[in-house]
């Protein structure tokens, strides 16, 4: 009798997978990239209407069409959603030019970097020069400093601190101003030499 008893549990077992489980949780997990993608195209929906300081996160979720709980469940502020937003931005525009080491190849960087930023024009209106201009200038220089300390400096002259300010300061700010022209005024061409000689002649410029 104890030995049948033993064969069915195992039979039991056997029979049994745990795909529920499994499916339930890859339900789950689209779900939260569904709604995490929503917030954040509300997010950009609403800088394209007013200022970030004036933006709540009701005002978020009721764009997202997300229930309130919902947010808090991917980030704690409205501010820790706009800074996922500019750090994924940021990171990228650094994967674009982090191979480029040598001063002669510094304009094809400029030259990608430019073309994703047009590639992307309306966010980048938006991050630069809407409501979250300020956060994405913070998160921009913070990103730059992490990558400058496993750089060589362009030179001895000018410490390698001031260096990053300067740089990501200036590229910041020329393309702010390139977003906000009228479309077509420049090209990605154009705005890359302008970036490369900017730099070049100024942080770039050997003692």
């Amino acid at each position: 009798m104890t030995e049948t008893k033993k064969t069915n549990r195992d039979n039991r077992t056997e029979a049994s997978p745990k795909v529920e489980p499994l499916a339930s949780s890859r339900s789950k997990h689209a779900r939260a990239l569904r709604s995490a993608g929503a917030l954040r195209e509300a997010m950009l929906a609403l800088l394209q209407q007013k200022p970030f300081d004036q933006i709540t996160v009701r005002d978020i979720c009721a764009e997202a069409q997300v229930h309130y709980a919902t947010f808090f469940r991917h980030h704690q502020t409205k501010e820790s959603l706009l800074d996922t937003i500019a750090k994924d931005e940021i990171a990228h525009l650094n994967r674009l030019t982090m191979s480029i080491r040598d001063v002669e190849d510094y304009e094809a960087g400029f030259q990608a970097l430019c073309a994703y930023v047009e590639e992307h024009r309306v966010l980048w209106s938006i991050l630069l020069n809407g409501g979250a201009g300020s956060a994405m200038r913070e998160e921009w220089l913070r990103v730059s400093m992490i990558v400058a300390q496993s750089e060589t400096p362009l030179n001895e002259w000018l410490p390698r601190e001031l260096g990053t300010i300067c740089a990501a300061t200036l590229i910041a700010e020329t393309l702010a101003w390139w977003v906000g022209q009228p479309e077509g005024t420049y090209t990605v061409s154009e705005m890359a030499k302008i970036l490369f000689r900017l730099l070049s002649t100024s942080i770039m410029a050997p003692d």
